[in-house]
């Protein structure tokens, strides 16, 4: 019996994520829409992913795969994992459809299917916020980088119910599955970015650092703008640290 048949928790997480899969990259910030978008997410990937070789990468909740997609197509070896069958699916299309070969596999992000040392990136984009145990599963993730591997985590300073007004299908934290579940995820409201530096740097990682990504939250404003809409801005942030080695 699989970890989502045995917690009732990921099994609403799981439930969640398959259903709104098929819409999923049409709701707002799911993709890049707009030439600031792109240039936004260039100097994310560029500031927080280690340059020089092809690395082993590992995306954590990579639901239809965005950053694993991001980062194969700049050269690296790419695992990506979800609790959500539906997900994976359309990751392993995209992948197809873009000749990338890259490896997809429905695991808990709280406990990996690696051994240790496995790779020298684990990046997740959204996902501590939809965990029960989120301090556990860095703990799990460190296990799983080389020495002087790096951990980034890019996710949302805090939770606001107006700003999250945007045009998509549903917000998860409205949704039915995450309102049973809610007072079960320690960073379900967010987490400001010095907290998260913080926890990094209390879990052992190295040369902690990390961006407001003020670039990327006003390129999502402007793209509001365009489409005719208020341009409501969300607190996003990426933290990366370094493993010891």
């Amino acid at each position: 019996m699989s970890t989502t048949q045995l917690d009732p928790v990921k099994a609403q997480v799981t439930a969640h994520w398959d259903r709104r899969a098929a819409h999923f990259d049409a709701d707002f910030g799911h993709s890049i829409a707009t030439p600031a978008e792109r240039a936004a997410w260039d100097r994310i990937l560029a500031l927080v992913v280690p340059q020089g070789r092809a690395l082993d990468a590992l995306d954590v909740g990579c639901g239809t795969g965005f950053l694993a997609l991001e980062l194969a197509m700049r050269g690296h070896r790419v695992t990506g994992v979800d609790l959500a069958p539906a997900m994976l699916d359309l990751a392993r299309n995209k992948a197809a459809a873009l000749g990338l070969a890259m490896h997809f596999q429905e695991a808990d992000a709280e406990n990996l299917p690696f051994p240790a040392g496995r790779f020298d990136l684990v990046i997740s984009r959204h996902v501590l916020w939809t965990l029960p145990h989120p301090e556990a599963a860095i703990d799990d993730w460190m296990r799983t980088l080389r020495p002087g591997g790096r951990l980034a985590i890019i996710d949302g300073a805090r939770y606001d119910a107006d700003a999250a007004k945007t045009p998509q299908c549903e917000n998860a934290r409205t949704s039915i599955e995450y309102a049973a579940i809610g007072e079960q995820l320690p960073f379900y409201g967010g987490r400001p970015r010095r907290e998260i530096a913080a926890v990094l740097r209390a879990h052992g990682l190295r040369n902690v650092q990390s961006d407001p990504l003020a670039d990327l939250v006003e390129a999502q404003a402007q793209r509001l703008i365009a489409d005719g809409q208020e341009a409501r801005r969300r607190q996003r942030y990426v933290a990366w640290g370094d493993t010891p080695g």
